[in-house]
């Protein structure tokens, strides 16, 4: 009786550390995958394409992904007898000073974030870092030659789907559930840590040249740690999803401006 007595704490514990774990590793395998099998089609019709595909094709493969991983969180935390509205913690009242939370939010973790860039970029390249943006950014080989409408098509969708869905995603599973559910049985600062690895690790897939991977994986560990910080201590998520949320929407709306362009419009 003693034993059964002293097991069921070390099941417990093994209960508890899967499903966040499983979600974790989960969303980054399923981020790899949608990147893997866009390249994939993208060769099978003859487009000729880097891996990972270009930022608007990456954004439009984590739609089903965003839309899986919500569908994951939701059934975990209903399992727990908890809703997605207690996690998020979501309150009509105080949803301005949410916002202002988030902005606040996006100016502090874009100070570790650009300084992480900064610190990768001197260590590759040194004195000609600067000069270097150009190219490990950007690969023109990249550039997918689609008629206008069809660019204008998947820019619009790509906007529309991609911040509302990836900022409640991604909060969810890593600052939410994952990083909760494993802050249960390890101390939180190593709760955040690993939370943020895999966060930073999810990026490489949208690095838009090798030479950037050890940028995006640096960079979003920093973006990740402070924001796991953030979340633990306020001990909700909204603030933190309005962040990325912004953050989100300010990096795909330019794919608007690209679609619906003087020169698109020329083009067509």
């Amino acid at each position: 009786m003693d034993q059964r007595i002293q097991e069921r704490p070390r099941s417990d514990a093994r209960a508890s550390l899967r499903g966040p774990v499983a979600l974790l590793l989960g969303r980054v395998v399923l981020v790899a995958a949608a990147s893997v099998l866009v390249w994939a089609a993208l060769a099978a019709v003859g487009a000729a394409t880097t891996f990972p595909p270009v930022p608007m094709l990456g954004a439009l493969a984590m739609l089903p992904v965003n839309i899986v991983c919500l569908l994951w969180v939701r059934r975990l935390v209903h399992a727990e007898g908890r809703r997605l509205r207690d996690l998020i913690g979501f309150s009509a009242a105080r949803l301005g000073r949410d916002f202002l939370w988030g902005l606040l939010w996006v100016a502090v973790l874009f100070v570790p974030f650009v300084l992480a860039i900064m610190g990768v970029m001197a260590l590759r390249h040194g004195d000609a870092m600067f000069d270097a943006f150009e190219t490990v950014f950007f690969d023109p080989a990249s550039v997918l030659q689609l008629a206008p409408a069809v660019t204008a098509v998947l820019a619009l969708v790509a906007v529309l789907t991609f911040a509302p869905l990836n900022a409640p995603a991604e909060e969810l599973v890593y600052r939410g559930y994952g990083q909760q559910g494993l802050a249960r049985r390890m101390p939180v600062p190593v709760a955040i840590v690993v939370s943020a690895v895999l966060f930073g690790l999810q990026h490489v897939f949208y690095a838009p040249t090798t030479d950037a991977v050890l940028v995006y994986v640096v960079a979003f560990f920093a973006w990740g740690v402070g924001a796991g910080i953030i979340a633990y201590r306020q001990g909700r998520l909204l603030p933190i999803i309005i962040a990325h949320f912004l953050v989100n929407l300010f990096t795909s709306a330019p794919a608007l401006v690209f679609a619906f362009g003087p020169a698109s419009m020329g083009a067509s």
